[in-house]
């Protein structure tokens, strides 16, 4: 892949997080200025290699799995370098630290990330998987279909035993889309941090949204998460 494709590749994934609609080559053109036609052809390529794919015939473009995936593991790479900090991740250090008892920082913690990233915001306290911002969840277009909401029941409703039994042992993991170990087929992505507690060595917090979301943002949230509750309930 050229650098200008995974530029596109970028462009596509993120104008279609903010937008919900295909992304055309117009827009695109403008943003790298360039003709449309330099565009469709470097989407065609990107077509062919299976990274996005065309929902209807005169559409734009919307992103693979397959797309998303390169755009994450791009992403992991970049914070491997230690992104600047924002004033997202010092509001939900911030909430944290004031909550008192354990228990109370990690949902203070899941709370905010429901908050910030607009995803449903889960995580492990002990056995029991505390969960909150439902209404974002099936909010969102994606899951206005029966079936599509039945898929992410499904996987909610195994979260738990997974978790406990496969134990990611990443400080951040994404699940995307057909990845996910439950629920395969719902269009979901899951992104979660893992952390010690008084509860568990291997405690979990992160997300549940779209597979059409800002992973840059919501990555980024989640590993602070992590990364806050685990400094300060072992400080």
């Amino acid at each position: 892949m050229t650098a200008r494709q995974q530029a596109i590749l970028n462009a596509i994934v993120e104008q279609y997080a903010e937008v919900a609609s295909p992304v055309g080559s117009t827009l695109l053109a403008k943003l790298f200025n360039v003709s449309s036609a330099t565009i469709r052809s470097e989407m065609s390529e990107l077509e062919k290699h299976g990274y996005i794919s065309q929902p209807h015939t005169s559409a734009g473009r919307v992103p693979t799995d397959k797309g998303y995936r390169l755009y994450v593991n791009n992403l992991n790479e970049l914070s491997d370098k230690t992104l600047p900090e924002g004033r997202a991740e010092k509001a939900l250090a911030a909430r944290v630290q004031q909550a008192g008892a354990p228990e109370r920082m990690i949902r203070n913690a899941v709370d905010t990330l429901v908050e910030l990233t607009h995803n449903l915001g889960l995580a492990t306290i002990g056995n029991q998987l505390y969960i909150s911002g439902l209404s974002n969840l099936f909010g969102q277009p994606e899951f206005i279909s029966g079936s599509q909401a039945q898929q992410v029941a499904s996987l909610l409703d195994n979260l738990e035993p997974w978790l406990r039994e496969a134990a990611p042992n990443k400080p951040l993991s994404v699940y995307i889309g057909h990845e996910n170990p439950i629920g395969r087929s719902a269009g979901a992505s899951l992104v979660i941090s893992r952390f010690r507690s008084p509860f568990s060595d291997r405690s979990y917090i992160g997300t549940l949204g779209p597979t059409r979301q800002s992973y840059r943002d919501v990555m980024a949230l989640v590993a602070r998460a992590g990364q806050e509750l685990e400094d300060v309930l072992y400080d």
